[in-house]
């Protein structure tokens, strides 16, 4: 691709833990990688990160010795497999979980180096409507937002959709079905969320696709290998092929909307304060 584009920026996120976000954020890196892109991946559950742990990485350092100032992120930038970078950050300090407004205008800076450096920037946020959470959606060209059958799950997806879309004015959104049976599965539960929100709110909701329930899976979590590595033509490996397909299909940023730049603009001018 051509090096001087803007940087595709997309968030994936979900309504509550335990939908397997990370897993999807994780695989759709590599799956992305593997389609050509350049791919950053970084970790923005800044108070329980566990990209590094899916990975099988080793890192002396994190996003938090950045905002300390005791590295920049170019040196806490980690190689992963197939080729992405990886931000990694911390787990376990509650504070990464609460940034200031001069921490976070610390954090735009060390990303605005980045802005040549990537095709696509993926952003692992938080669960649930943490004000982070909030921020980095609101933030990215791309929202995608990862659902399971069950009704907590469709719920809470349906909760975290409206506020971005009635606070933080976010009108288009990704879906994709996770742990379902199949693609008839998946657009099932699919048209159930979406029976929600087009009676409620004013948002656009586009089906990404599906992740099958499969045990490959999670042989590959314990081997802490991306499951698109470990077992290339399992189930779940091929959808998260047709996922970052599916993504690179997109309209792309262009240099007036988009890139690393003006995500950190909307990370600057987004309010911080609790829902």
């Amino acid at each position: 691709m051509n090096q001087h584009a803007p940087t595709q920026v997309i968030a994936v996120t979900g309504g509550k833990g335990g939908v397997g976000k990370t897993n999807i954020a994780v695989n759709l890196s590599v799956a992305l990688s593997r389609l050509g892109r350049s791919v950053l991946l970084f970790d923005a559950d800044l108070g329980l990160a566990n990209v590094d742990l899916i990975l099988g990485l080793q890192s002396s350092w994190n996003i938090s010795h950045v905002l300390s100032g005791e590295r920049n992120l170019h040196e806490v930038v980690v190689e992963g497999p197939a080729g992405i970078r990886v931000v990694p950050a911390s787990s376990g300090l509650a504070r990464m979980a609460r940034l200031g407004e001069l921490e976070l205008a610390g954090l735009v800076r060390e990303f605005s180096q980045l802005e040549d450096s990537s095709d696509v920037l993926v952003v692992d946020t938080g669960a649930g409507l943490d004000p982070s959470v909030l921020m980095f959606c609101a933030a990215s060209e791309e929202v995608v937002v990862v659902v399971c059958d069950e009704p907590a799950s469709i719920a809470d997806a349906y909760s975290l959709i409206k506020v971005l879309n009635q606070t933080r004015a976010v009108e288009k959104f990704q879906v994709i079905a996770n742990m379902v049976e199949g693609d008839a599965a998946g657009r099932r539960l699919f048209a159930k969320l979406c029976s929600v929100t087009d009676r409620f709110l004013d948002a656009r909701l586009h089906y990404l696709g599906a992740i099958p329930l499969d045990p490959y899976l999670r042989k590959a979590v314990q081997r802490r290998v991306p499951v698109s590595l470990a077992y290339p033509r399992a189930p779940a490996s091929l959808a998260f092929t047709q996922l970052a397909e599916s993504l690179s299909r997109r309209p792309q940023p262009t240099m007036e909307t988009g890139g690393i730049k003006f995500f950190l603009e909307r990370i600057v001018a987004s309010p911080v304060s609790p829902v």
